[in-house]
């Protein structure tokens, strides 16, 4: 019996799927992971279906889906949400952009681009790994860096989350 009081986690259903393991990193960190960021950005709803694939698939996803023919380090789709960028929790304000979201949508994460960048920012490949899911979510919560300063506003809630989840700076 729960207390009137008492805090009901938001419904969120997580998948993971991995085609590559060249960063050992354990189904549940990675689950608790997409679920702080999700708690953090107050998402209502979710189901997230996060793959790990090595840096050819990541390639191909690219290259078939955005026209881009290089490999990447994270790709997000948001199958469905309620991005109003005229919202309260739209763009250019301190709001929280998942905010009563529902939110339905997929990460590919390339585990062989974290092993071989991590190094380059003194972390590791694990803590690489986390920043490109907590990246990859904060996407489909209705965050983007396709300008200078949609770019600091990304960072700064990385930063945040990653603080969050005890990982190393971002």
């Amino acid at each position: 019996m729960s207390t009137p009081n008492a805090r009901r986690r938001p419904p969120f259903e997580i998948a993971i799927h991995r085609s590559s393991r060249c960063v050992p990193l354990a189904a549940a960190r990675l689950k608790s992971v997409i679920r702080a960021v999700l708690e953090d950005e107050q998402v209502a709803s979710a189901e997230i279906s996060l793959a790990i694939v090595g840096d050819e698939e990541i390639h191909r996803v690219n290259r078939e889906h955005l026209d881009h023919d290089f490999p990447t380090d994270v790709i997000s789709f948001l199958y469905s949400g309620n991005h109003d960028p005229n919202s309260v929790a739209g763009k250019g304000t301190s709001k929280r952009r998942g905010a009563g979201q529902a939110l339905e949508g997929e990460l590919v994460v390339s585990d062989e681009t974290a092993r071989r960048e991590a190094p380059k920012h003194g972390w590791t490949a694990q803590s690489e790994l986390e920043l490109y899911v907590v990246h990859g979510l904060l996407h489909l919560c209705g965050y983007d860096d396709l300008t200078p300063g949609e770019r600091r506003v990304m960072r700064r809630r990385e930063r945040e989350v990653i603080a969050r989840i005890g990982q190393p700076g971002a």
